[in-house]
This record gives C-alpha cells, structure tokens and sequence, in this order.
C-alpha cells in the first residue's frame, strides 16, 4: 500500500483545486438532505433492530439450557453469535458515532451506551471517532492502520520480525475484542513514555472491570444455570465469541486494507479542506457488495466509503445514498472500491502476506525462477560437449 503521494500514477492528479471544492459543496448538500429527511421511521428502524438483537440474545441463551443435546447447542450457538454480531456492528458501534443522538433517547444515546466488548465506550470513541475518523489513513496518524502491529505500507522499513504478521493477524482477529482493548489502552505510548500512567492505570482498571463482567457472564453464570449442559454451554459462548470477533476483524478488513484502497502520507494533511477530507475519505475506504442480510451483519459498514464520509449519518441510510455516491465517483474519475466479501477480505489478506515480506522478495523469486532454465541448459550443454570428446588414451 503504497502511500498515494508517492505513486508513479496519481489517481486524482487530473482534479484541479475547483473540482474538488466543488466535490465538496456536493456532499455537503447529499448530507444536508439526508439529515433534513431523518424522522420517526427512521427511529422506529433502530429501536426495532435493538429489540429483536435482545430477543434474539435471550431466547437463544434459553436454548443453550439444553445445549447438551447437538440441535439445540447448534440453534443456540448460532442465534448468540448473531446476536453478538449484531450488538457490536449495527447497534454499539453506530450508536456510539452519534447517528442516533438526534432521537434524544438517553437509552439510544453515544453518551450513555455501554457495549459487549472488552473495551469501554469512552476509550473505543477515543481511538476510533476522534482519531482513526480524523486522520484516516494517514501513515503514522492512523494507528487502525495494522493495528501498529503489523507493516503496512512499502516505505515501512522491513525487518524480519514481520514475517510472522500472518499469524499474529490471524491471532488478533480470534480475540479481537481483547485486542481493540489493548489498541484502545495505547500500550505503545505508555512503554514509549508518552501517555500519563496515572491515566493508564485508571483506563486498565476500566478494561478489566469489563472483561471479568463479561468473563464471570458468559464463562460462568451461563453455564452454571445449564446444569447438566454447563459445559456444553460454555462451550457456545466461547464460539459465539470467536465467530463475532472473526467476523468484525474480516468486516473492518475488507473495509480498510483491499487492493484499491489509498493511504496518504502524514503532511499530506497539513491546511486540509473540507474538499480534500472528503476525498480522502472516498479513496481510503472500500466496501462489500451483497443483500441486506449482508449490510445487517456487516452493521451497514459494508458501505464503509458512504460511513466514512458520514460518520454519524444513520446506518439505515447508507444504502439510500450509495448510488449518488458512486455516481460522483464516476463524474469526478475515480474509483469506487467494492467487491464481494470474499474477493475483498482474500485481497486485503494477500496485502497481509505480501507486506509482510521484504519489498524485492517478488522479484528476487521471479528472477531466481526465470534464470534457472538458463543455468540448466549451459549445464546441459557442457555435459554434452564433454561426452562428445574422445575418451582420453
């Protein structure tokens, strides 16, 4: 990935400053409509997701009380990692962005919503809404961007400590939620001495308060309260939170990391204009193709590009702007990145391994494989200039 500043072909090279003023202006009048037109079916949308996410819980949890028989452990398990899904990508995250604020709820409200991970609200609105929304992608200011655990652009000097970032981002997406916890902590600022540790040991206290609640619920009350099936029970609790986690790393993969999607270099920011943040925004996101169980799921950040350049815009209207989105993309000549959810999480997979290795490792191996044909054939052929020489007498 390299940084879009440093490519030999500059995707907006042919926007003048007029153009993307005027780009601008246009999607603050889609959002202006958008907003105006907000109103109690749009309310009714969120409120009735919330209630069928916490039906869904509880009668799944109901049938987890007979999980030791196969049929019910497969019913239960299924409907608690929808369930979990669910309450993390379409309700907690975008609440939490604000896109429900204006309904005035205090239950449906960024400032009072408490999700089910391990990190606590006001340290992911930290990270994410404040940092990773303002500065995204921007190498070095985008900490999102691999999770400051793995190498993700190619001017990032290569160690061979990065040949392992596979497996730690594999092992990162199975206990994700712990992951975006420690992210969320700033570990790296506080061994680097950059975050006040009185903060730090407040913050750590706040996750670990999180994580035995969610512990002692799901890997002890549940499964208590199964009786004969407790450990059958625990068993589904700890695949309904595998699934959630793998699921919500391959969704915010294939948002961020696919062939296609831009990254920018840190000063390219420096006077930026509403014109050019929403440009960014537009060439450093990606989004996923499918139906609405699809978006559902996905907590509609299968339109990552329309969530970027609307943060805390419903999640519901997503779809409803997408095709005047695309079409600007088309007017002003780029390009709108989107794929099924296979092609882009096996790309920005294939982005994982190859960044992982050393920049010329392809083309060392290309000519390595292209000259050993050669080798082969002068080696061929002193062999039979020699058996063609008389034998010596």
């Amino acid at each position: 990935m390299t940084a879009l500043q440093k490519k030999a072909h500059n995707p907006i090279a042919h926007l003048t400053e007029q153009d993307v003023t005027d780009l601008g202006l246009e999607l603050d009048a889609l959002r202006e409509q958008i907003i105006a037109s907000r109103g109690a079916s749009d309310a009714a949308y969120i409120r009735k997701v919330i209630t069928f996410q916490r039906r869904l819980e509880l009668v799944s949890r109901g049938i987890l009380l007979f999980s030791l028989f196969p049929p019910a452990w497969i019913a239960g398990t299924t409907g608690l990692s929808i369930s979990k899904i669910l309450e993390n990508m379409e309700i907690g995250h975008n609440v939490m962005h604000g896109q429900w604020d204006w309904m005035r709820d205090p239950k449906i409200h960024s400032t009072s919503w408490e999700w089910d991970l391990a990190s606590p609200s006001a340290m992911w609105k930290h990270s994410h809404n404040q940092i990773h929304h303002t500065f995204t992608n921007v190498l070095g200011r985008d900490n999102d961007l691999g999770y400051g655990i793995m190498r993700v652009d190619e001017d990032q000097r290569w160690s061979p400590f990065f040949l392992g970032q596979p497996l730690w981002n594999f092992l990162n997406a199975c206990l994700f939620e712990y992951g975006i916890a420690a992210y969320d902590l700033e570990i790296g600022k506080v061994l680097k001495g950059r975050k006040d540790k009185a903060l730090f040991r407040t913050e750590l206290k706040a996750v670990w308060a999180k994580v035995k609640r969610q512990a002692t619920r799901d890997y002890i009350v549940h499964p208590l309260l199964s009786g004969p099936s407790a450990l059958s029970t625990l068993a589904a609790n700890v695949t309904a939170n595998l699934v959630r986690n793998l699921w919500t790393h391959s969704v915010i993969m294939c948002g961020h990391f696919p062939s296609g999607i831009e990254t920018f270099t840190k000063h390219s920011i420096d006077g930026e204009t509403r014109g050019e943040w929403y440009l960014r925004q537009m060439l450093g996101a990606g989004n996923i193709s499918g139906g609405p169980s699809t978006h559902m799921l996905t907590g509609n950040l299968s339109f990552q590009i329309e969530h970027h350049l609307y943060p805390d815009m419903p999640s519901n209207k997503y779809a409803e702007i997408a095709p005047q989105v695309q079409a600007l993309f088309e007017r002003y000549g780029l390009t709108y990145t989107t794929g099924p959810l296979l092609k882009q999480l096996g790309s920005a997979w294939a982005q994982v391994v190859r960044l992982s290795l050393p920049n010329d490792f392809f083309a060392h191996a290309g000519s390595a494989v292209a000259t050993a044909p050669t080798t082969l054939v002068r080696k061929m052929t002193r062999g039979e200039q020699r058996s063609e020489l008389p034998a010596a007498a």
